[in-house]
């Protein structure tokens, strides 16, 4: 149930039905907007008279909503969450590029990575430390040496670090990690997002294999029901009948989730394609449908690369979909 109090009423005023909302056993999460304050009250609310509420006079309106998610819900929190990644805000207008390689494999390699992507328009580093891998035989990831060489990376360039985390176990490794990233196959790792919610630090939060839009917002509510509000979601395609490509890129969620939540969006298509062709295509539909963001895969060497490199863009060519993704924006913000 949402509440609805009108605009210029006395603090003093509004506090007491806070108080009184909170005696029914509720708890209330209040956002403060530019024309109204609205009470989002998330608990038991069958017991709650919405004709007594609504009679108040410093209220507007009551509605009961359906949705199971109540931090994500931009109905509770109708302006969009910014999230501020040491300077480099997200979402509300303001977008930013993540690019890096899948896996980090050596300081020379993702140092020179970090120094193209900045110079192209990217301000924050993505690289895979842990690897979540198909095959128990193939590349693991360097783990925590290359969360090391991530760090090192970062205060050559000033790069902020987005990194996946694998496993709750790994957590005290993440303390200088700027953004953790949470995998599709641990979308529903219900554990391990609880612990995030006890953390201070931004969450990418991935779309699962072949879950749906309200699943993802029930994951990311896992995450604020723990009191942290810093996520972001990654739309990065989900398993479909289709095998022309590796994921199917799901552009409608992009639109539709920026009318279900207030938190930022961020597009991954890399890994829904899978071929290098697909990302520049992809990554521009994903602007044009307003994502806050984009995480590019990049690699000076894709051809050897150990991990997804039939994915990762040249420098060069993640220098375009910049410049380009930057014109579609300054297009959309005309109208």
């Amino acid at each position: 149930m949402i509440v609805s109090v009108k605009k210029g009423t006395d603090e003093a005023q509004i506090q007491n039905l806070i108080e009184w909302l909170k005696s029914l056993g509720l708890d209330i999460h209040r956002s403060d907007g530019q024309y109204d304050t609205i009470l989002g009250l998330v608990g038991d609310t069958s017991h709650v008279d919405m004709d007594l509420i609504s009679g108040l006079n410093i209220v507007s309106n009551v509605a009961r909503i359906s949705e199971p998610y109540k931090n994500a819900n931009r109905k509770f929190h109708p302006d969009d969450t910014v999230i501020d990644v040491c300077g480099y805000k997200i979402g509300g207008g303001n977008f930013q590029f993540i690019a890096g390689p899948c896996s980090v494999e050596s300081p020379e390699q993702i140092c020179s990575i970090a120094r193209d992507i900045k110079a192209a328009g990217a301000n924050l580093l993505r690289g895979g430390a842990f690897k979540p891998r198909t095959s128990p035989y193939a590349f693991q990831g360097m783990r925590d040496e290359g969360l090391k060489l991530l760090e090192t990376a970062k205060k050559e360039t000033g790069t902020p670090i987005v990194t996946e985390i694998m496993d709750l176990s790994h957590l005290p490794l993440f303390e200088n990690v700027d953004v953790i990233q949470v995998g599709a196959r641990n979308m529903q790792n219900f554990e391990l997002l609880k612990e995030l919610g006890k953390t201070d630090k931004p969450i990418l939060l991935k779309r699962g294999l072949a879950a749906t839009m309200e699943e993802l917002l029930m994951s990311a509510e896992y995450i604020m029901a723990g009191g942290n509000s810093k996520v972001m979601l990654c739309e990065r395609g989900i398993r479909t009948f289709e095998h022309y490509t590796r994921n199917t890129m799901d552009i409608s969620a992009i639109a539709l989730l920026k009318e279900k939540t207030h938190l930022p969006i961020i597009a991954d298509p890399s890994h829904a394609a899978g071929m290098a062709r697909m990302v520049r295509p992809l990554a521009l539909a994903a602007v044009a449908a307003g994502a806050d963001g984009i995480m590019i895969e990049v690699h000076n060497d894709p051809a050897h690369a150990l991990c997804d490199g039939p994915q990762a863009l040249r420098p060069e060519e993640f220098a375009r979909v910049v410049k380009e993704a930057n014109a579609i924006r300054e297009i959309m913000t005309k109208f």
